[in-house]
């Protein structure tokens, strides 16, 4: 077994559950490679690891190290890096939570060292998730061109609310005057698009949502359509730019920018363990059935 190990900075808190799991992993002798700046800076805090452990930087060298499985230390956003680094290569995920909420990364820090056995044994289900795919007319993302959660068009700094042309595989559907508009995936429905009004789309619904930022019209409400279908943009607005983002990166664009949006021709797989399913993690992290009310006497 083959290990790879992403996170993007080392969280002290969580010293001696992660100093745990790497000397797990080396007493069971599995082959383990770290992600370079990951590796840094569990030095720079004190986490005692080998001067020799294998590291790899990129999208090039992780391809190289022909990994079963890659490890993600750290929140949702630190799985949403991930496909960077990952790109098109299946190589399943196992989200070790040391951020805060915890949709994707479904493992507790505490527990980290507990799944190296689990994973040993096979017993974890797989949990498939689609992506988007941007098409545009100019180099944009420095050509990682992914997204697990959504894209996102918005308007730059503070500046009036602009015009989105909408097209479904070339067919007008609306022009958003809004603040933006966000294309989510089901992974990205209880984030961004959530807190905006969108729906909650389970993971194997294979369709998309699109969602109005601050919409002008009141009436103008989110839709969900297939995820076979293309949806492409025009932009216009008072400003000579916008913002386009890809999950959490972020570029600058103006209206002579082409845009469109597809699935993507892979999927990412995270690991889930004990049971852990998506309805759980509804439940669990949205506080359903809790009932937060005080009462007084």
């Amino acid at each position: 077994m083959r290990i790879a190990i992403f996170g993007k900075y080392f969280k002290e808190e969580k010293f001696s559950e992660i100093q745990e799991f790497f000397e797990k992993l080396q007493h069971k002798k599995i082959f383990f490679s770290v992600y370079r700046k990951y590796y840094d800076d569990c030095i720079r805090n004190g986490l005692n690891l080998p001067s020799n452990l294998p590291q790899f930087n990129n999208h090039e060298e992780f391809v190289e190290g022909n990994f079963d499985y890659l490890f993600s230390i750290g929140g949702d956003g630190t799985i949403l890096n991930c496909v960077e680094i990952m790109l098109d290569r299946p190589i399943p995920i196992v989200g070790i939570n040391t951020g805060r909420l915890g949709f994707l990364a479904g493992v507790a820090a505490i527990n980290a060292s507990a799944i190296i056995t689990e994973l040993e044994k096979g017993r974890f289900t797989q949990d498939k998730r689609t992506l988007l795919e941007l098409a545009s007319n100019k180099p944009l993302f420095g050509g990682v061109k992914f997204a697990l959660n959504d894209f996102v068009l918005h308007k730059k700094d503070s500046s009036s609310m602009i015009t989105i042309h909408s097209y479904i595989n070339g067919e007008f559907l609306n022009s958003y005057w809004s603040d933006g508009l966000i294309i989510s995936t089901p992974t990205g429905s209880t984030g961004y698009n959530l807190s905006c009004g969108g729906p909650i789309l389970y993971p194997s619904s294979q369709s998309f949502v699109i969602t109005p930022i601050a919409p002008h019209n009141l009436n103008v409400r989110p839709i969900i359509i297939s995820d076979q279908n293309v949806i492409s943009f025009e932009i216009e607005g008072r400003s000579s730019s916008f913002l386009a983002t890809l999950d959490s990166r972020s570029e600058s664009i103006d209206n002579s920018t082409q845009l469109a949006i597809k699935k993507a021709d892979f999927e990412i797989c995270l690991l889930r363990f004990h049971g852990d399913n998506y309805l759980n993690t509804l439940r669990e992290k949205l506080l359903w059935g809790h009932d937060n009310r005080n009462f007084k006497a």
